[in-house]
């Protein structure tokens, strides 16, 4: 894992891009598990691993979610 404040370069930048997701459940009902969120914790990191990105924190509670991302700038947050 990389530190959160690193400066990364590309081949014609420098960025240091994070995004702070924030994922709540329908009425805020209380759903997530222990369990579940490990699995989310898994699922999570292996979508940011697909766009190239990395999930520096994952924490939850019954009724959402926290992710922090840093990703590359040709990533577009939209399309996850």
């Amino acid at each position: 894992m990389t530190k959160s404040n690193e400066i990364r370069t590309g081949r014609h930048c420098v960025y240091n891009l994070h995004v702070h997701l924030v994922f709540v459940t329908k009425y805020r009902r209380g759903v997530f598990t222990k369990e579940i969120l490990e699995d989310l914790r898994e699922i999570m990191a292996s979508v940011c691993k697909d766009f190239e990105a990395e999930l520096l924190e994952f924490d939850g509670e019954d009724d959402h979610v926290h992710l922090l991302v840093t990703y590359p700038p040709k990533v577009a947050i939209p399309r996850w």
